[in-house]
């Protein structure tokens, strides 16, 4: 999966990455439910990109950002998790690639130093979530070898569902 693209440079976040990073905060709301509101998903986006951008040494995880001669163009988060079965994954919290840097390998580059800083805690599993109506990222997943593995569902309660 490791596969180099020029110009693309894979590196950990520095503080100075604040700003680029969080204008990448509404591309985490592609694909959510449409129930869910708008203005609270780009803010929990956001504040979840905010979370990543604490002191390297302060942080559970890593942070890497890819960078072109333009600046910041994606983010990856990636900590461990563990899963239900007791078994400790890694788990890729965010991967947002700046629109005009889509489908130019970032988002992989960006999964393939995911996935050398999940070798090197020596877990089996790399593991994420995305919406189910996220049909892009989806292929995009499968492209890299990822299986889904469960199903969330919702209901909305209202008064009539009483």
């Amino acid at each position: 999966m490791n596969v180099e693209h020029p110009g693309v440079r894979i590196r950990p976040i520095r503080e100075e990455d604040r700003h680029a990073v969080l204008t990448l905060a509404h591309r985490l709301t592609e694909g959510v439910a449409e129930w869910r509101d708008p203005e609270a998903v780009v803010e929990a986006a956001r504040q979840w990109l905010a979370g990543s951008l604490t002191p390297e040494g302060d942080r559970p995880g890593a942070v890497f950002v890819a960078e072109t001669d333009d600046g910041v163009v994606g983010v990856v988060s990636v900590n461990t998790h563990q899963h239900f079965t007791g078994t400790v994954d890694a788990y890729v919290g965010e991967l947002a690639v700046a629109p005009h840097a889509v489908r130019g390998g970032v988002g992989r580059q960006l999964m393939a130093a995911a996935e050398t800083w999940a070798r090197r805690q020596g877990v089996r599993h790399l593991t994420l979530e995305t919406g189910a109506a996220n049909t892009t990222a989806r292929r995009f997943y499968a492209a890299l070898g990822f299986r889904e593995e469960a199903i969330r569902l919702t209901r909305t309660l209202d008064e009539g569902n009483a």
